[in-house]
């Protein structure tokens, strides 16, 4: 109807006119909030933000993930036991007698996502029949005072969900677990490598645990593994789809075994591991910053090559005993060990790399920042005396604090 007299103001309404509540998701049309409608300057705070379980930035529990860095080196043959670290970082190899390995870090990546790196393992000596306590994998472990976001032990207990990319010539059923060594508690799940030498993206959610809480300290509170080939100690019994007690025989049931042909590879990268019920994209950090998480627990100090490469200042403390002192790049994980290789003339003292030649060093004392280490063969010197201790070819100085 029309007005009668003069036509009122407009007024615009304001927050007061419009009580809590009234406006919902059912009132608003799809697609009607575009980006300019959204305030630059924060409009949206953390606080109007719900059902966000791990820290925005950093989500990915993995370290290293995207296979860039190896400090070790890019490639490593005849692995055929232990629990060892070959190349690339944070990613531990168990292996007890199924099959001879080589491990590399590989370019062969999915196309157009990002990748430059991957972790390869070829069989070069298969193990078609598995003995019963055999077992070959990949694991990574962590802190627990990195995850204490993910509640465990309490009623508020969050979900966590691995995804990566995955390329093997062995199709069928691979294992992925969850072991939390602080309660002895595991879980596992499984995906389907389907098309074989073709990269493939994966995803394995695995239940909360309300059971068992973490420490929160600097040692090992959970690990991702997973596995390649098990014996019947491991594949016997009912897979563990939900968190119990570790029951070795229920940890990889199903599991295929990839050692059984030399024909067999087995690729893997992009691996994120993180709070929630679904997989986000996977989160790519500098390179920088992936070096100096991975420094936390091994750091490539020095490495001799055609030409000598300083390592520091070296003094005698008297005339047979040299000692050097250095300063890491980064806090590690627990004070470290040294870890040197041993040879003929590995190392040398003096000016722009020295002729007075030794083969190894001794650890004297270490903290999370700095190390100390000393010779005591081959050199000779006046007690007080200093000058540059250098690494040759094949030399090479590092620390370790690994899990």
């Amino acid at each position: 109807m029309g007005y009668l007299g003069y036509k009122p103001a407009d007024k615009p309404l304001t927050a007061a006119d419009i009580t809590d509540s009234i406006i919902t998701s059912a009132k608003i049309v799809d697609g009607t909030i575009v980006n300019a409608d959204i305030n630059a300057s924060a409009a949206i705070v953390s606080t109007k933000l719900s059902g966000i379980t791990s820290p925005a930035g950093f989500r990915n529990i993995v370290i290293n993930g995207d296979m860039q860095i190896a400090q070790r080196s890019t490639s490593v043959a005849s692995i055929t036991s232990g629990d060892t670290y070959h190349t690339v970082d944070r990613f531990q190899t168990f292996i007890n007698s199924l099959g001879t390995w080589t491990q590399s870090k590989s370019t062969d990546v999915p196309t157009g996502e990002g990748f430059s790196s991957s972790l390869k393992m070829d069989c070069t000596t298969a193990d078609a029949s598995p003995s019963a306590g055999d077992y070959l994998g990949i694991n990574q472990m962590f802190e627990g005072q990195n995850l204490q976001y993910l509640k465990k032990g309490t009623a508020n207990a969050v979900s966590l969900t691995v995804s990566f990319w995955v390329k093997s010539t062995k199709t069928g059923t691979f294992v992925v677990q969850l072991y939390e060594p602080d309660n002895d508690r595991s879980v596992s799940g499984t995906y389907t490598v389907i098309t074989t030498n073709t990269w493939e993206k994966k995803t394995i959610t695995f239940p909360p645990d309300t059971t068992g809480t973490l420490a929160n300290d600097n040692g090992e509170s959970l690990r991702l593994r997973f596995w390649l080939g098990a014996g019947t100690n491991f594949t016997s019994g009912t897979l563990n789809t939900t968190w119990a007690s570790r029951t070795d025989a229920n940890i990889a049931v199903g599991q295929v075994n990839i050692a059984d042909n030399t024909a067999n590879d087995w690729y893997v990268t992009g691996v994120q591991l993180e709070a929630g019920t679904s997989a986000t994209d996977f989160e790519f950090l500098p390179i920088d910053v992936s070096l100096d998480r991975c420094q936390r627990y091994y750091t490539l100090f020095t490495e001799g090559s055609g030409t000598e490469i300083p390592i520091g200042m070296m003094s005698f403390y008297n005339s047979s005993i040299s000692v050097t002192s250095v300063h890491l790049p980064t806090l590690m994980r627990v004070n470290p060990t040294l870890v040197t290789t041993s040879g003929t003339n590995f190392y040398s003292f003096g000016v722009n790399g020295g002729t007075d030649f030794f083969d190894n060093f001794t650890l004297s004392r270490s903290s999370k920042l700095s190390v100390t280490f000393f010779n005591s063969a081959n050199v000779s010197g006046t007690a007080g005396h200093g000058g540059d201790c250098w690494a040759n070819a094949g030399g090479s100085v590092a620390f370790n604090a690994e899990l």
